[in-house]
């Protein structure tokens, strides 16, 4: 019984020994890659697990770059995983750029991808390029009318200028200002209209790809509509502030002279208070000069017959001019 027990565990023992070596030596991967002539050995795959890389990750596509013919291997595939690239991704460009005829090595997609562009997608845009549609672009010309322009650019991707290069947000606001400045350059904006094509050649000319990761094959002018008058609108817009300085300057003129008139009558208010002031001070000092004896009763009664006669007078002034009207 005792033995039975002990071959026993010593099976489980070695069944589990099996287990753990299928698993953490991916033999059915390393059969696969030596049925597709790639020489990978098992300690190869072991240092892989080790250095945390999963062994698929490298196997398979090293295997289909042996297929499609290229010169890669395991190790610049690990070394490019490691630095956290895409190791499918470089390799289905590389083969996709051979099978183009386009000069790209492995050092420089790797670069790409681990700039952060999708390699693959710039071999395919190489091959077939790509149509990017501008927003619509507002520009005015010199008679004031508004032109709107929605462009069609065609480009295709530049495997030289990739890692460093401006992107589509570039061509894009590159083109923009293209078409402003030549439908700003026309005497009208019926120039536009007429040839539209003028656009393409004149923003064409400019050669706009410099410094991109794409080359400008064609701009192609998909509407063109006519907008507001931007001009009348800003005359009307002057003409309004204009109107609006001068409105304000009315007013103030006016303010300044309603002040002027009420500090005039108001400098009159004084000169009348100061007036009454003084008529006031003449019955007293007529009654001081009689208290002293300067001016005696005679004196008195000739002022009020003089004062008499000046009113009586002024009396018969007024009704002959009544008359007379």
């Amino acid at each position: 019984m005792a033995g039975f027990m002990g071959s026993l565990l010593l099976l489980i023992l070695m069944f589990l020994l099996v287990i753990f070596i299928f698993t953490f030596i991916p033999v059915g991967l390393w059969i696969s890659a030596l049925a597709a002539g790639v020489k990978v050995g098992l300690w190869q795959l072991v240092g892989m697990r080790l250095r945390r890389v999963p062994p698929a990750e490298i196997v398979n596509p090293l295997v289909k770059a042996f297929k499609a013919g290229l010169d890669v291997g395991s190790n610049q595939l690990e070394a490019h995983y490691l630095a956290g690239g895409n190791v499918d991704r470089v390799v289905n460009a590389l083969i996709a750029a051979e099978r183009a005829n386009i000069p790209l090595s492995f050092e420089r997609a790797a670069a790409i991808d681990l700039a952060g562009r999708n390699v693959l997608e710039a071999v395919q845009m190489s091959v077939n390029p790509k149509v990017i549609e501008t927003p619509m672009v507002s520009a005015v010309a010199r008679n004031g009318i508004e032109v709107k322009v929605i462009a069609r650019v065609t480009v295709r991707a530049n495997i030289d200028r990739l890692v460093g290069g401006a992107g589509e947000e570039t061509i894009l606001a590159r083109v923009g200002e293209g078409i402003v400045t030549t439908v700003g350059s026309s005497d009208s904006h019926k120039e536009t209209l007429e040839n539209p094509d003028g656009i393409s050649r004149t923003v064409l000319e400019k050669g706009l790809d410099s410094g991109t990761a794409f080359e400008i094959l064609s701009i192609d002018i998909a509407d063109v509509d006519v907008g507001r008058n931007i001009g009348a609108k800003l005359q009307t817009d002057q003409a309004e502030a204009d109107k609006k300085i001068a409105q304000a300057k009315a007013e103030e003129r006016r303010a300044m002279a309603v002040a002027q008139e009420q500090e005039m009558e108001a400098r009159v208010q004084e000169m009348r208070a100061k007036v009454v002031e003084a008529e006031a001070e003449v019955p007293l000092a007529l009654a001081q000069s009689l208290r002293e004896g300067k001016m005696g009763f005679f004196d008195y009664y000739q002022l009020q017959n003089l004062k008499a006669d000046t009113q009586m007078r002024d009396g018969i002034a007024r009704e002959v001019e009544g008359d007379d009207k």
